[in-house]
Order: C-alpha cells, then structure tokens, then sequence
C-alpha cells in the first residue's frame, strides 16, 4: 500500500477507538499447525521444514489493525482522490513513462493495454515500484490465515499459493517483502494473482516482478488481458442528474447491471460514443463540493479486477488520464520546437 495512504489511515486511527486486538496465540498455534497438515498431505511439504518456518513468523498487531479499516472505508473520494491525483505523483508518472517509453509502446502493442493504464497502476500501487511494503509477505499472510477469522480462508489459500510459488519460483521464504496484505512487488500482485498472472515479459527465465520492468509491466498488462481489457473502448463518464431524475442513489455496486439506455431513461445525463445496449454501471461519490455521478463501462469493471474498489477504479482510470495528457503535451512541445 502507498506511503501516503498509510499515513492518511494512521491519521484517522489517531482519532478512532483503538480496536484493542486480542491474538487467541492458542487458536494460530491450533490453525497452524492444520495448515502444515494439509500442505504436506495435498502438496508434499516436508512437515518439520514448514513447521518450522511459519512457527517463525511474527503475528502481528498492526496487521489486523490495517486490515480492519482500508481506505476505502475511512477516506472519503475527494480525500482518496487527492492521494492520487496530485502534481507529485502526476510528474513522476510523466517522467517514469519517458525514462520507459519503448518498453511501455512494446508491452502495451503485445498485450493492447494502453501505456496509461499500466503506468497509473504502478504509480497507485507502488509509487513507481518506490514503496512495495515492509512487512514480510510470510508475517502478513500467516498474521491474516491463522489471526483474522474474518478473512481466514481467503488468507490461507494466498498462504498456501505463496509457499508454492517460493518452491516454483526458487523463492526464500523469509525474503519477499510486501504489503500488510501480502502483496508483492511493483504491481503488488497478491501469490495466487502472481502463480495466475505474472509473466516473464523479458524472457530470462525468471518472472520477477520486483526488479524486473519488462516482468512488471508485462504482467499487469497479461492482467488486465486475461481479464478483458478492450483498450479501443472508454472507462468512465462523468454523469449529472437530469431534471427526471428520481432516485434511489446508486450503490456503487461492481457488476453491469445497467446499459447506457437504462441509465439515461432513470435520469443520468452523460455523453459518450457507446452503442445504447452497452453495459454499465452508476457510481456516485462524495466530491469536495457536492456529490458525484459518474458511469462506468467494461474497462471499469477490468479495472476493479485488479483491486475491488470503486474508488481505486476510478482514481486509476483518472491517473492515467492526467498523466497521458502531460505526455502528449510534451511529446507536442518537442515536435515544435
């Protein structure tokens, strides 16, 4: 997760009641020791190796803290949005796309993704590879599988894909560094993203998505492909309420249950070139001045593929808009000159 992210969230933690995190140490100790059972039992772990291993990760307070109150939840979209949309992070991406510019052309024409896309998602995620998390990817992920019953059984199945892909990988346990999540690397895939998803883009053997570029970028754009990326069609449109609109608010669900006539006939007033069957969705979110529609298309929802998130949806749809126009204009300026 991004730095300012972070210190935005420890900001509103200051204000909140502390959650007061009790670790059951007696429960991990039990769930532990079920997990090393069943990776012998179902993927041929050698039982006293794995024991030992997971009985040396930390479970840690501040993990489940994080996890309880992602941004999401706490930030309000003018709030996220600032995170993103700010002249720092924009100039750096403008600068990380030029220092970048024939890798990005060859990834994006092999994969058709738009270079904006896999830019503003590295610029979200990481800072442009800068801040790829602190936290052991083993301490996180045995923190959440054997600490978080909430999320217990997604958690140790990113376990289970992140000791495979170590073996697969030739991956030392105890190296990766990542997010509370466990999230690895530039792009910040998740283990079962990165066994699914990743891809030796530079052709040296290795799928590594730490140090890498061509491996990054390749395999954020493998993502947002195998997911069904059209990169000829738009993300999202900026909506207003016409004068028969009646309600209810849109709850900002992440599925198409909508079309462009659907939404116009409800009283959404919005432009675009798309075919009236095309199908959408209605968000609306809280702007700094009032509130805001936007309609979202098929690229919008590839894009919460990648982080179930309305918000973060849109800010990288917007990200990389911001940063392709400060691109063009350079790329203008020079043609000029």
């Amino acid at each position: 997760m991004d730095r300012c992210l972070l210190i935005a969230i420890c900001g509103l933690l200051l204000t909140c009641p502390a959650h007061g995190f009790e670790i059951d140490h007696q429960a991990v100790a039990k769930a532990r020791a079920q997990f090393v059972a069943d990776m012998v039992a179902d993927h041929g772990f050698d039982e006293a190796e794995l024991g030992q291993a997971l009985a040396e990760a930390e479970i840690k307070e501040r993990i489940l803290e994080l996890i309880s109150r992602p941004a999401e939840r706490v930030l309000a979209w003018h709030e996220y949005r600032d995170l993103f949309l700010n002249d720092k992070r924009i100039s750096e991406g403008v600068a990380f796309w030029q220092d970048n510019a024939d890798l990005l052309a060859e990834i994006s024409a092999r994969y058709q993704v738009a270079p904006r896309m896999l830019v503003a998602i590295v610029g979200i995620e990481t800072y442009y590879g800068r801040l790829t998390g602190g936290y052991r990817v083993l301490d996180a992920l045995s923190t959440l599988a054997f600490a978080y019953p909430p999320r217990a059984k997604f958690f140790r199945s990113e376990l289970e894909a992140f000791l495979l892909l170590s073996r697969e990988e030739g991956v030392n346990l105890s190296e990766p560094l990542g997010s509370y999540a466990g999230a690895m690397g530039a792009p910040q895939f998740i283990p079962s993203s990165y066994r699914a998803y990743a891809v030796d883009a530079s052709a040296d053997g290795r799928r590594d998505i730490w140090n890498n570029w061509a491996d990054v970028l390749g395999s954020v754009a493998n993502y947002f492909k195998v997911h069904g990326w059209r990169d000829s069609e738009p993300v999202a449109t900026r909506a207003t309420l016409g004068s028969n609109w009646r309600g209810p608010e849109p709850r900002n669900a992440l599925k198409l249950n909508d079309t462009v006539a659907s939404l116009s006939e409800s009283g959404y007033v919005f432009a675009t070139d798309q075919p009236d069957s095309a199908p959408t969705m209605i968000m609306s979110l809280e702007g700094s001045d009032d509130q805001e529609y936007w309609v979202g298309y098929h690229n919008f929802r590839v894009i919460t593929r990648y982080n179930r998130s309305v918000m973060y949806a849109l800010a990288a749809h917007l990200l990389g808009d911001e940063i392709q126009l400060r691109v063009n204009a350079a790329q203008l300026e020079v043609a000029q000159q």
